[in-house]
């Protein structure tokens, strides 16, 4: 079940952002990256056992949120990536900001859900601040490579279009790195033996390798089926 419910979970995250990108264009991009972000910083806090691995949820959410900024560098350009990457930020820090302030509120008596709350988030704010710097770090980290690569592709094949699947690949494998080490030890050193942290850390990774391998195939198709900035169909979005 956690297997299936894991690979629909990524079918959902990815297919979302290309969804949204048609629809809405630059514009759902930055969208589907909040989304993203929110749940993916409550999943966070479930620690589950897939694919014969112990591991954080999340994983699947965190990696739309890299797979829209890349499609926001290779259709839109750097800048507008960066946007992206600042669309998340502002939203980790909403939801800090409002998380910590539903469990300091004094419940009616007739109230059920407090209790919930309370138990899901008060035990998050380590959480959230270790995934507000590892998405800052990693999301920075995956921009500036991605352009990078795609400066060393272009230089190798003459084109701007070419290699796709190694910028993307490449800057997304590495950032990713960044990202889980900086939450995993960020929200659990202490919590979890030093040798179980490690596990679900190496675990979290080898997921992380095969959504980064996934997300190629909607890169290419965002590329196809991107509006421009007009909204209309671009004839050339690799700006």
């Amino acid at each position: 079940m956690n297997e299936l419910l894991f690979t629909i979970t990524l079918l959902v995250s990815f297919g979302g952002t290309i969804i949204f990108l048609r629809i809405f264009g630059k514009g759902g991009l930055f969208a589907w990256i909040g989304i993203a972000t929110v749940f993916a910083n409550i999943e966070v806090t479930m620690v589950v056992r897939a694919f014969g691995m112990e591991q954080t949820l999340g994983n699947t959410l965190f990696a739309a949120t890299f797979l829209a900024t890349d499609i926001l560098s290779e259709v839109y350009g750097k800048k507008s990536a960066a946007k992206g990457v600042l669309a998340g930020i502002l939203t980790s820090l909403a939801f800090i900001l409002l998380s910590f302030m539903w469990v300091h509120y004094n419940p009616a008596e007739s109230d059920w859900a407090s209790g919930f709350v309370r138990g899901l988030f008060s035990n998050t704010p380590r959480m959230l601040l270790a995934s507000l710097v590892a998405y800052i770090v990693s999301e920075s980290i995956d921009v500036s490579l991605y352009h990078a690569w795609w400066r060393l592709t272009q230089r190798k094949t003459g084109s701007r279009t070419k290699m796709l699947w190694l910028r993307n690949n490449f800057s997304t494998l590495i950032s990713q790195l960044v990202n889980i080490v900086l939450f995993n030890f960020g929200a659990f050193l202490g919590i979890y033996a030093l040798k179980e942290l490690i596990a679900i850390t190496l675990s979290c990774y080898v997921i992380y390798i095969a959504t980064s391998l996934l997300d190629t195939p909607f890169v290419y198709l965002a590329r196809k089926i991107a509006p421009g900035e007009d909204g209309e169909m671009s004839a050339n979005h690799a700006q």
